[in-house]
């Protein structure tokens, strides 16, 4: 299981692991200062944190805190060749559409997580919440008895916190986790 986080708000001024220089709503939902050293070893063996200075990052990373936007570009090859060496047979998404373009997981393998709210029955696209959301639903995998290999698997341990519809690849596009917003 690889589970792709982009990066968020940095509220930190000294430099440190790269888990608690990201403070924003995603990583409020993980929680990750009380996930517990299981939770936490599995984080750093499964997270991949995409950074706009940095490249890909495991959890433990020390980094400095910086401001900047990703410069696709530069950021793609070296992006690419880390992640592209990294052996996982589910590849999890929680990265928003700037980040998911400096790299393109193999569709077959990958579950985008998208979150929705329902107003009345009926889904609505929802944005800065959705983080939240993302960081729970990495959370309940991090803390699962399971780990996930394949997107139904993955689907099932997300439907025991969040109502949610699995939609399958296409060969082209991935897999897609449609998540209901608590």
């Amino acid at each position: 299981m690889l589970i792709l986080l982009p990066p968020s708000e940095k509220k930190a001024a000294e430099p440190g692991p790269a888990i608690t220089i990201y403070t924003g709503v995603l990583y409020q939902g993980l929680g990750w200062a009380t996930l517990g050293r299981s939770g936490q070893n599995r984080a750093q063996k499964s997270i991949a944190i995409i950074s706009a200075k940095y490249g890909s990052l495991t959890c433990l990373d020390p980094i400095e805190p910086y401001k900047e936007k990703i410069d696709v570009a530069q950021m793609r090859t070296p992006i690419t060749k880390a992640l592209d060496a990294i052996e996982a047979d589910l590849i999890i998404d929680c990265r928003s559409s700037t980040y998911q373009s400096v790299w393109t997981a193999p569709a077959e393998k990958c579950v985008e997580i998208k979150v929705f709210s329902k107003v009345n029955g009926v889904k609505k696209v929802i944005t800065h919440m959705s983080k939240k959301t993302r960081g729970e639903v990495t959370r309940l995998l991090l803390l699962s008895k399971l780990v996930p290999t394949n997107p139904q698997e993955l689907a099932e341990i997300v439907s025991t916190n969040f109502e949610c519809e699995l939609f399958e690849s296409n060969g082209k596009l991935p897999w897609v986790l449609e998540v209901i917003a608590r």
